[in-house]
């Protein structure tokens, strides 16, 4: 399904009747409603960031449920899109934590090549609906993403951006990782503490204090 080291890790959940069925249930969802992403892109998190080389998380509730919005990534949106709002508030953080000034679209796909899974909680979503696919069966998966990727003994840091993304925090026990959470980047909550948080800077200083190599966060590059 994904093509990386990820569908062995992911083979106990793939085989599972529960999830199985739900997955069954939202193929026969995309026959009869606009849903989002395109089905090729449902799985793009993964196919673009193997476990392996994951060593940055970033928590997304689900998918943009604009036409032409959701590529799979979570906060990201296919080139040609307009830039979603709380896309570009990560973008005003990013510049005032590092100085990298702001991309020209929202694709980003380079953070997912450098190690960053850009992973959505629900992984996909109805036509102008948001949180329709919120608590049918993703989250069996996701949680468990979270979980596996708990136990890796490389350092990876998690970074949970609003309270649906804090929930996964319960998973994450292993003291070699590093957890940032702060308001979601979102309109209605930047200014209670996003801005400012400086993430991008906090995991390349966490990354550093262990002699490992820092996260290239320049969409530009």
């Amino acid at each position: 399904m994904i093509g990386n080291d990820w569908d062995e890790i992911l083979k106990v959940v793939w085989e599972s009747p529960g999830f199985n069925k739900f997955y069954q249930g939202i193929m026969e969802e995309y026959t009869q409603k606009t849903i989002f992403p395109p089905k090729d892109y449902i799985f793009n998190a993964l196919k673009l960031t193997s476990f392996k080389d994951t060593r940055v998380v970033i928590v997304g509730q689900d998918p943009y449920h604009g036409m032409g919005e959701a590529m799979g990534l979570s906060f990201s949106v296919n080139k040609g899109i307009k830039i979603p709002p709380s896309l570009q508030n990560i973008y005003k953080e990013l510049e005032s934590d590092l100085g990298i000034a702001p991309k020209s679209d929202g694709d980003l796909t380079n953070w997912a090549k450098n190690g960053v899974l850009l992973l959505n909680a629900v992984l996909t979503v109805e036509k102008d609906k948001p949180a329709s696919h919120r608590g049918k069966g993703w989250e069996i998966l996701t949680d468990y993403i979270i979980k596996i990727l708990n136990l890796k003994t490389e350092p990876v840091v998690f970074i949970l951006w609003g309270n649906f993304a804090k929930e996964k925090a319960k998973f994450i026990t292993n003291p070699n990782h590093y957890i940032i959470m702060s308001p979601h980047p979102s309109p209605f909550s930047a200014y209670s503490g996003f801005f400012g948080s400086k993430p991008f800077s906090k995991t390349n200083n966490f990354f550093q204090s262990k002699n490992l190599k820092p996260i290239n966060w320049n969409l530009n590059n």
